[in-house]
């Protein structure tokens, strides 16, 4: 991956760098001209892009830049206005548009923005697609001037269409009499998420959900679950649900105003699979951030975890190899396998536990129950260097011993921070008090030899 394109779309500072209106044009004109070929569409047949963002102040001039570029390349572009970038995905897969452009910076704060690029079938763009644009784009250089782009009309239809995929993928689920508090962030899922739960029959009390351009994630959403938290409490009701900015993951709170997040989601959908014999493969795909109790309360009911890397392209890739049908990260971003196109949805999320909840009639801190964390501890230590984690004397066969101690419920990870000059000792297992001896032995290692005097 270069440096423009992360490890989710080109990310940052609204209004600056890669994400000025001008450079935005210039991104959707690079891109449209790229892949012009690749599309192989019949000779006349225009292209086709539908775009949408969260809420941002800066989200409709830079979907509106970005637009501008795109038809230059030849496009014809309509905007879904509002919308989650699951439900923009989605779109763009049922009615077969070339490309989907969602305007977000999911979870981060609403001065930054960020453009997330799904290709043909509501896709990511492959990695070399992205290397090829990023390789353009710099030699191009960035503009100085803005593009200023008239506003772009919201087709309404679209987000109906979306709400109504929702509906239908319930599968018929009732939520009638069923009282849920429903945070969404200020962002994308703001207008969807009530209607749909509300369609099916749930009494919904909706927070976080006025967005006016700055409060996006604002003390609210996945990331900041306190209010929610005491929401739940006051009212009374049995679960809250909360989404992110742009609406592809989902925490929870139980009746008691416990959090659930991601491992322990999984948790349940994976044990209600196996009691209802859903899954001809009983396995599921998780990341290495995923604590071992998770593997420990899948264990029980035979359900094994595929380990992959950090992040949402990583959890796909283990889920389309292996033909899985479930997989996800802590943070509440749970992707389904072909159920939904190999999609993390938020939104749906919510709606595959609530199917849990209505089939099991048992209170939602008891089904997360199973899943019980182990202790971790995570040590960051400032480092002058960072050298390969061979080059350094007695490290690799030091964190190899603990892992041998601690065994199967233990573990070890080591890594150096992408944005800090830390490398990052993190020793998980069953007992509080040996993983903190090991974790400072470890961190002694990295100190004698790397470490800041």
């Amino acid at each position: 991956m270069g440096s423009l394109f992360g490890t989710d779309g080109i990310r940052g500072r609204a209004g600056e760098g890669w994400l000025s209106t001008g450079a935005a044009r210039l991104i959707g004109l690079t891109l449209g001209r790229d892949l012009d070929l690749a599309l192989e569409k019949p000779e006349g047949a225009p292209h086709r892009a539908v775009l949408g963002h969260d809420g941002r102040r800066s989200g409709p001039e830079l979907q509106a830049a970005f637009a501008e570029g795109l038809r230059e390349a030849g496009y014809e572009c309509v905007s879904a206005g509002l919308i989650t970038t699951p439900g923009l995905a989605i779109i763009g897969r049922l009615d077969s548009y070339d490309l989907a452009v969602m305007i977000s910076a999911s979870h981060n704060p609403a001065r930054d923005n960020g453009i997330k690029i799904f290709g043909p079938g509501g896709e990511k763009l492959a990695d070399e697609v992205e290397e090829q644009i990023e390789m353009h784009l710099l030699a191009a250089g960035l503009p100085e001037a803005p593009c200023e782009a008239a506003p772009m009309v919201t087709d309404f239809t679209l987000e109906e269409s979306y709400i109504a995929f929702l509906v239908k993928a319930s599968g018929g689920l009732s939520l009638a009499g069923l009282d849920i508090v429903l945070d969404c962030a200020n962002g994308g899922g703001s207008r969807i998420a009530p209607k749909v739960l509300g369609r099916l029959g749930a009494r919904v009390h909706t927070i976080a959900a006025e967005p006016d351009g700055d409060n996006i994630n604002k003390d609210c959403g996945a990331t900041h679950l306190e209010y929610l938290q005491s929401e739940v409490r006051r009212q009374g009701t049995g679960i809250g649900i909360a989404l992110d900015g742009d609406g592809d993951r989902c925490m929870l709170i139980d009746e008691n105003g416990g959090v659930i997040h991601g491992d322990g989601v999984m948790t349940m959908l994976s044990r209600y699979a196996m009691r209802n014999n859903k899954w001809a493969d009983p396995r599921i795909v998780a990341t290495v951030m995923s604590n071992k109790g998770l593997h420990r309360a899948l264990r029980d009911v035979g359900v094994g975890v595929l380990t992959v890397g950090v992040g949402d392209r990583s959890v796909v890739a283990g889920l389309k190899a292996e033909n899985l049908p479930l997989g996800g990260e802590q943070s509440g971003h749970i992707v389904f396998g072909s159920d939904l196109f190999h999609i993390g949805d938020g939104t749906y999320t919510a709606l595959r536990v609530l199917e849990v909840l209505r089939s099991s009639q048992l209170p939602l801190s008891e089904l997360a129950a199973p899943y019980q964390p182990y202790p971790q501890v995570l040590l960051n230590i400032p480092v002058t260097s960072k050298p390969p984690f061979a080059s350094i004397p007695g490290l690799q066969d030091a964190a190899k011993k603990v892992e041998s101690e601690l065994g199967e419920d233990g573990r070890v990870l080591l890594r150096y921070s992408g944005t800090e000059s830390l490398a990052r000792v993190m020793v998980e297992g069953p007992s509080a008090t040996l993983i903190e001896e090991h974790a400072h032995m470890l961190a002694g290692l990295f100190i004698r030899q790397i470490g800041v005097n």
